[in-house]
């Protein structure tokens, strides 16, 4: 009986698991929190936990305007999920069209029939925001430029990116090419939490192609400067002004701050900057708590075994104002037995998290196993080995 106790315990360990939240997942924490009151120098921006999607920060958040470079976070989403879904590699080779050829504003100069790896690319894009290398790994994944506008569209439809219409891969001003700052932290979440990976890309200082004959610079200044930043894209035209989406980690948590029509480059910097420090300033977050007692196994009435183990979900972190700690509580609801039968992933309980008495969701307590109904011949069995016994 010991050993049994012991193992269950173990198994309760080990299925005790927090749910990593997906991107498009809702926000059990909408409006719980105030939003900054402060301005920062730019036309829209916002501010969201990451995980989460909770916004802390807003201003002019639906407004449609132009991002620029930022479109490229769509761009380089696509790109990610097709190498996800392995319809090629980044050992792949990405040809030059004269259309890519052909873009202006910051590129690394391509030449039609020059050719570069997936990786190299993605390089090019996320350091130096070149326009040529975003439309030609858009005319390799959609076979041209046009046709992967509409896999953007598609996508940002999907997201609820209500109030985005892109018109080009590579963010380039065109007429009616429009998004908010609420749907670039929105596409911008998608590929921070679906796809990390891009940050071994946007985290490069410097680099090069063409054997070091062509040198990338990364244009986002807040590498050099800001405390945890991994990311993520900027962004500059005539019409859009100066932008950027900024993603930021410390102590757990991550922030993506998006600042779009500042006018000038110091100005987007100086706003996410003050985005950020105020989201780790006045936020945290920790780990989600378990109920107190909480049993490894529940009895079954009428199975062929007495008792099924339990699979307690929680959601692994909670996002929390800076004081609230002393507040958060977890509370047990459970079946006193369940049914035979029982088949793995039955819902048996619910376990809620409070802070104070509010609560921030609840989360699902599962059979980790399936027990079957007790067979007549199994019942026999039972009986006989009990009369035995005595």
């Amino acid at each position: 009986m010991a050993k049994r106790r012991a193992a269950a315990l173990a198994l309760a360990t080990v299925l005790f698991v927090g749910l990593a939240l997906p991107a498009h997942a809702q926000d059990v924490q909408a409006g719980r929190f105030a939003l900054g009151q402060f301005d920062v120098p730019c036309r829209a921006a916002i501010l969201i936990d990451q995980e989460s999607g909770t916004v802390l920060y807003e201003k002019e958040a639906d407004t449609r305007m132009p991002i620029a470079s930022i479109t490229k976070v769509m761009t380089l989403l696509l790109v990610m999920e097709g190498l996800e879904e392995g319809r090629f590699t980044l050992e792949d080779t990405v040809p030059v069209t004269e259309h890519a050829y052909s873009m202006g504003g910051s590129q690394i100069w391509l030449e039609p029939g020059e050719q570069f790896t997936v990786d190299e690319m993605l390089r090019a894009v996320c350091v130096a925001s070149a326009n040529d290398a975003a439309v030609a790994l858009a005319e390799m994944v959609g076979g041209s430029e046009p046709v992967f506008v509409e896999q953007m569209n598609r996508k940002a439809a999907q997201l609820g990116m209500t109030g985005t219409v892109f018109k080009n891969a590579c963010g380039l001003d065109e007429e009616g090419h429009l998004s908010t700052a609420r749907d670039v932290a929105i596409m911008s979440r998608e590929m921070l939490n679906r796809h990390p990976q891009i940050l071994n890309y946007t985290s490069i200082w410097t680099d090069s192609l063409r054997d070091g004959q062509t040198q990338l610079v990364n244009t986002n200044k807040l590498l050099r400067r800001y405390q945890g930043i991994t990311g993520l894209k900027t962004g500059t035209t005539g019409g859009a002004g100066v932008c950027l989406s900024a993603s930021a980690t410390r102590d757990g948590l991550s922030l993506i701050a998006v600042v779009l029509g500042a006018s000038s480059s110091a100005e987007r910097f100086d706003a996410a900057t003050a985005l950020l420090d105020y989201g780790f300033a006045n936020f945290t977050r920790v780990e989600a708590p378990a109920p107190e007692n909480a049993p490894s196994f529940l009895p079954v009435n009428g199975g062929a075994q007495e008792t099924v183990a339990l699979n307690y979900q929680t959601p692994g972190t909670i996002l929390l104002q800076k004081g609230e700690e002393g507040g958060l509580r977890a509370a047990l609801e459970l079946t006193e037995n369940a049914e035979a039968p029982v088949a793995v992933g039955d819902e048996v309980g619910r376990v809620t998290v409070y802070v104070g008495e509010t609560g921030l969701g609840s989360w699902p307590v599962t059979a980790a196993a399936d027990v079957p109904a007790l067979s007549w011949k199994l019942a026999m069995e039972r009986l006989w080995q009990g009369l035995l016994a005595h």
